[in-house]
């Protein structure tokens, strides 16, 4: 593996730990800023919402900075904010460090997704976008819960100073690992070209399907601590072990489908998303057998992440043109489906839905979105229409 794929793969590691690491040490920080912790989830929440609203607009501000000049400041401002984390005194501060945070999150997946692509011969890229989106299903393996174990040890303050000293580390392996040029920054003038790729029909529907995926992901996943204890009569202390087998099927399936995205895409695209709408009525089924539910949940969370690659990798191919803005909707796209999920979750939770039923309602999610999917295709072959060549690529400067 290149070493800028893995300094990149390190920094994504980083962003995503500190996204879900606040997860394991909640009751901490609700009791050390004397909050609620409901009050204190809105640390996660606020997150997401921060990524999917903020990235977009810094990254179209900063759309004619270096390359690697953006990447090494936004894993800079990351570091600081752990910094800040570790000493927030209350809990407005530390909401607002969170989200500051979670600006440069939302900017750092979508300009690394151009510069891992930007590294690689044509016919690897799908296996370069994996690589990244490996770091985020390495840091729930591994990450969140050394992270949550550092809190429970030396109090939930130690494991952000873990984040700064993991945000050094990435900031030190980018800037010795990645190359000057690693694609463009772009001219004055463009944002109404990177307005224009988002309504080329590739683009939007891959959007959509995301949205869809992640509603279809995140409603059972959220609540899945509750849905293993009350359906499937699993022991507490068991839950840990069910998510690592759910991390390390995730892990098995992003790079899985980076070969499926270079290998032929919208075919894989389809396949999977039909897969994914089968399982999780699977699992609807097998909820109250533990062993059937266990190894549906491992090839489940398998699939959740080989499905994320195909989808990233048809948005950049036909906005490789124009690829800022569409980038950055990526990371913005995922996140805005974790907090619809979440919210609408609890809504049917509070209206007498059983947790058993959360997977049928991804079920629905899964079959509109292999419906978009074939629709977009066909419209595709019918058009005729080809990807846009990319946009030649303009000295930088480091």
């Amino acid at each position: 593996m290149p070493l800028p794929l893995i300094a990149l793969f390190l920094a994504a590691f980083a962003f995503g730990t500190t996204e879900f690491v606040i997860a394991g040490v909640l009751p901490q920080v609700a009791a050390g800023l004397d909050v609620s912790v409901p009050s204190a989830g809105y640390l996660v929440s606020g997150y997401a919402l921060g990524v999917a609203l903020g990235g977009p607009f810094l990254t179209v501000a900063t759309a004619r900075v270096s390359r690697k000049t953006l990447l090494l400041g936004l894993l800079f401002v990351f570091t600081l904010g752990q910094m800040a984390c570790a000493v927030a005194p209350d809990f407005p501060t530390m909401l607002a460090f969170r989200a500051a945070i979670a600006v440069t999150h939302g900017t750092f997946f979508g300009v690394a997704m151009v510069v891992a692509v930007n590294l690689v011969p044509e016919g690897k890229r799908g296996q370069a976008i994996a690589i990244i989106l490996a770091g985020l299903t390495v840091s729930n393996i591994v990450g969140v819960p050394l992270g949550a174990a550092i809190g429970g040890w030396l109090g939930w303050r130690a494991t952000f100073w873990s984040m700064f000293a993991l945000g050094i580390l990435s900031l030190a392996a980018l800037a010795l690992a990645l190359p000057r040029r690693v694609g463009p920054a772009h001219r004055p003038g463009n944002l109404a070209r990177e307005v224009r790729a988002l309504g080329r029909q590739q683009v939007w529907t891959c959007l959509i399907i995301m949205l869809m995926l992640m509603i279809g992901q995140m409603l059972p996943f959220t609540y899945i601590s509750p849905l293993l204890q009350s359906v499937t009569g699993l022991d507490e202390r068991t839950i840990p072990w069910v998510l690592l087998a759910i991390g390390i099927g995730s892990t098995v399936g992003v790079l899985a489908g980076g070969r499926l995205a270079d290998w032929r895409l919208m075919p894989s695209l389809i396949s999977l998303l039909a897969i994914q709408a089968v399982l999780l009525l699977v699992i609807y089924f097998v909820g109250p057998y533990p062993v059937p539910m266990v190894i549906a949940l491992f090839v489940w969370g398998g699939l959740n992440f080989a499905i994320g690659t195909p989808i990233q990798s048809r948005i950049l191919g036909w906005t490789a043109d124009a690829p800022n803005l569409a980038s950055a909707l990526i990371p913005s796209g995922f996140n805005l489906g974790i907090a619809i999920a979440a919210s609408f979750g609890a809504i049917v939770l509070n209206a007498g839905v059983p947790y058993r039923a959360l997977p049928l309602f991804g079920v629905a999610a899964l079959t509109i979105a292999t419906a978009v999917a074939i629709l977009s295709w066909w419209a595709e072959r019918r058009s005729g229409m080809r990807p846009p060549v990319p946009v030649s690529a303009t000295p930088e400067i480091a």
